[in-house]
């Protein structure tokens, strides 16, 4: 189960540094559309709309822009920035230090008062994103 995970989450790095990286390459030409599948169907923002530029904005050192574009950029960053090398020296030194804080969160979450408010604090976030009109 630890080796699926290490891979899973390895893929999702990489597909992430890729997308920011072809983002940023076509940052002067940008196109009208978006690659988010429910704004394209339903022309409403997801909760997740906008954190890609939240990313490329905290490269550039515009963290007031970054959190009012999409507060989920910084944690998108910061997982970005610290899981390969958190996954790395799990690789180098043989441990699951990440496989087992990620069970360890996983059974804080499950608790019903924080799906609760990361619930809340997900529709909060829609319904800003909504109002900004993303």
């Amino acid at each position: 189960m630890a080796k699926r995970l290490y891979l899973y989450v390895t893929t999702l790095l990489i597909a992430s540094y890729v997308y920011v990286g072809w983002t940023l390459y076509h940052k002067d030409n940008p196109s009208t559309g978006t690659v988010c599948v429910f704004k394209n169907i339903t022309g409403i923002a997801c909760p997740s709309c906008g954190s890609t530029r939240a990313v490329i904005l905290l490269t550039e050192g515009k963290i007031t822009q970054a959190a009012l574009t999409n507060p989920l950029g910084y944690l998108i960053a910061f997982f970005m920035l610290t899981l390969p090398f958190w996954l790395l020296y799990d690789a180098v030194t043989q441990k699951t230090t990440f496989y087992n804080r990620y069970r360890a969160a996983e059974k804080v979450i499950s608790s019903k008062w924080i799906i609760a408010i990361l619930i809340l604090l997900v529709l909060s976030n829609w319904v800003w994103n909504i109002f900004k009109d993303l």
